[in-house]
């Protein structure tokens, strides 16, 4: 049986945190749950399409606008599993340990990734804490949250909208806060 997940990652000119953000997904691989990273890009002028490229990343180019590029990273996913990654989040390293209990025991929920900024600044662990209130409290998580969904479940919600911004809320509002669980 193939690998489970797809990992779909929006770009535009993200060649500075592209290559951290796959080096991040490396337990996942080891742990099997990785069928494909998908990298969808809005049409960038920097070395991201040579970065996916040599990763062995989908590339895939398209309109600009993260609605459109998440939507078309959906649509050529071939995982029963999707999940939604910016390109400037780094997940830690149990991060496929905690998706796969996800995915074994929750299908009929989402999840999204408590945030965790890399700096000791005050102002950071106050963002965090705000946005992962914000993410347990209304089931609205940022979009660096990433996105963790059964292609069944991302279907009945009608996938992302093609809109320039606040897709993430978007999606988040269709799944419900009942739907929407919050991965440490």
């Amino acid at each position: 049986m193939p690998a489970p997940l797809s990992i779909i990652i929006p770009t535009l000119n993200a060649a500075g945190d592209l290559p951290d953000c796959l080096q991040a997904l490396m337990p996942g691989l080891e742990l099997g749950l990785i069928r494909e990273v998908i990298v969808s890009d809005g049409g960038s002028e920097d070395a991201t399409p040579r970065i996916a490229g040599d990763t062995g990343a989908t590339f895939l180019t398209g309109a600009k606008g993260r609605g459109a590029q998440l939507a078309a990273g959906a649509n050529a996913a071939r995982g029963d599993w999707l999940l939604f990654l910016h390109a400037d989040t780094i997940l830690s390293p149990d991060w496929a340990e905690r998706a796969a209990h996800h995915m074994e025991r929750r299908a009929e929920a989402a999840a999204a990734f408590t945030l965790k900024y890399r700096s000791d600044d005050r102002a950071a662990r106050w963002l965090e804490a705000r946005a992962n209130r914000r993410a347990r409290i209304l089931g609205l998580p940022y979009g660096d949250q990433g996105l963790l969904i059964s292609r069944k479940l991302y279907e009945a919600v009608g996938g992302f909208a093609d809109v320039p911004l606040m897709e993430d809320v978007m999606i988040a509002r269709a799944l419900g806060k009942k739907r929407l669980v919050l991965l440490s």
